[in-house]
């Protein structure tokens, strides 16, 4: 058994990144979940991480060979008020991890003690955002959008006080990259250029090794990070996910779903929908996600502008470029993912309008954003059958009955048939969607009863959300109005 997965680079930056913190100990750790197949595909089956000391590990209890744990420094735009020291306050970064396949990965702990950035938190978890974000985030990978992983959880055997005592979890991440956009903050507002290029270089030889190729690699790293943001952001929409905490630094500089704090799938479309209970305002709210990303990528733009040209005015004018780009990309990757939810694979006029009345027909009515999508797949461009099917989530049908026929219409300008149109829509338009009251009930179950298989029956669900399980009727079923969950919270 190779006993080292680690090659850590990170470390090689310099003391100013970081802080070298080793987990704090927990009293009685318990394994709730490994996740194989990420094994697997990491590499990681042959190594220590994979021995009998999973529990350890995964707890902090042991440091495994050839980690070298630290706290990331980095600042954070946090509702739009600078931060200019936050850093990993509940988490510790164990290391790099190497592939099969030669990709790099970070391995991190979340809820695994006390580090110099945690403030006045105490560096743990609760159980339940463990459980969260292990499911939502495991989710997002089966549904196709870039994300971080869940490969481990565990409970502490320790309660932590929030509003009450809660029990303890721990969940090991793994990403791309854990560098943010305020990471680069980090060291702009001290005016540290020379750390701003040194990750820089180090965040192309991670996640942009392509950018090497350009005249000026800074500026293809502010460009590809910009067109990765967008598709990012454009997927989120598609599928009626809602971030709730789009913070300067919780936004990855590899283009991934990060920090799955209160984030939720929404149930009736609305298109304000908000379910984060620090976001008073709406900030990040649901229709409101793609204009955030412009806004943090611009703070991002502003730290690379010693990078960019030789004199401020020319930076400011190439980043201001590149950041017009960044609404084109959104709009081509938004429309493109929409054309493919509604059946269209035309490029005609009128189709942004077309989809936007539905949205706009869904709201009024309170439908079900996933399962509007998934009946509309089922629909024939001539046969009505089905009709009744997705009609049903629709209080008042007369509008809808109008858009429909428009959308027929539309339909009848393209050319394949409707079998080959209903099996490509259903490869986008899901059929299980981690909701919030499944979520909520996994909770529940695990924290008040020390139940978890709730949470595992529901993450099998996950693992294939495109096709139709028998017997699992109720897990693509919107909550009953006793099940609603309005309101989503960090937690940890």
């Amino acid at each position: 058994m190779e006993n080292n997965p680690f090659n850590n680079r990170y470390i090689h930056l310099g003391s100013e990144f970081y802080v070298s913190t080793h987990p704090s100990p927990v009293t009685n750790p318990e394994l709730i979940a490994f996740n194989d197949g990420l094994a697997a595909e990491l590499g990681l089956c042959a190594t220590n991480l994979n021995s009998s000391d999973r529990t350890g590990f995964f707890s902090g209890n042991t440091i495994p060979a050839g980690a070298e744990p630290l706290a990331m420094a980095y600042s954070g735009h946090q509702f739009g008020h600078f931060n200019p020291q936050l850093g990993d306050g509940r988490a510790i970064l164990l290391g790099e991890i190497d592939s099969p396949d030669g990709q790099s990965f970070d391995m991190q702990l979340k809820g695994s003690g006390l580090t110099v950035y945690s403030r006045d938190g105490d560096g743990r978890s609760a159980l339940g955002p463990v459980l969260r974000e292990y499911l939502c985030s495991e989710a997002m990978a089966k549904l196709g959008v870039p994300t971080t992983r869940a490969l481990a959880a565990v409970t502490t055997g320790e309660n932590v006080m929030r509003q009450q005592l809660l029990p303890g979890g721990i969940i090991t991440r793994i990403a791309t990259s854990f560098v943010r956009v305020g990471t680069f903050q980090y060291f702009a507002a001290r005016g540290d250029v020379n750390a701003i290029r040194k990750l820089a270089d180090y965040v192309i030889d991670r996640c942009y090794i392509q950018a090497r190729e350009a005249k000026n690699i800074y500026v293809a790293l502010l460009e590809a990070i910009i067109n990765r943001q967008a598709a990012l952001i454009a997927q989120w929409m598609q599928l009626g996910f809602i971030h709730g905490v789009m913070n300067t630094d919780n936004m990855s500089i590899a283009g991934e779903t990060i920090d799955y704090g209160p984030c939720a799938f929404m149930d009736a479309y609305a298109h304000d929908r908000v379910f984060s209970s620090i976001d008073r305002d709406k900030r990040y709210a649901y229709n409101n996600q793609a204009s955030i990303g412009l806004w943090n990528l611009t703070r991002l733009a502003e730290t690379f502008l010693p990078l960019l040209a030789d004199n401020m005015e020319a930076a400011v004018e190439v980043a201001q470029d590149i950041l017009n780009e960044y609404a084109v990309l959104y709009q081509q990757y938004w429309l493109a993912g929409m054309r493919d939810k509604t059946g269209l694979s035309k490029e005609l006029q009128g189709d942004k309008e077309l989809i936007e009345d539905l949205l706009n027909i869904m709201a009024s009515n309170h439908a079900d954003f996933s399962l509007t999508f998934y009946y509309l797949s089922q629909l024939g461009i001539d046969s009505l059958t089905q009709d009744r099917q997705i009609k049903s989530l629709f209080t008042e049908t007369e509008q809808f009955d109008v858009w429909l026929l428009k959308w027929r219409q539309r339909l009848s300008k393209e050319t394949s048939s409707d079998e080959a149109r209903q099996a490509k829509m259903r490869t986008v338009n899901p059929v299980y969607i981690p909701r919030n009251h499944q979520i909520e009930a996994a909770i529940r179950a695990a924290e008040d009863h020390d139940d978890f298989s709730v949470f595992h029956d529901l993450y099998k669900v996950l693992q294939s959300p495109y096709v139709i399980q028998e017997g699992k009727e109720t897990y693509m079923s919107p909550p009953r109005p006793d099940e609603v969950v309005k309101k989503t919270f960090c937690g940890t």
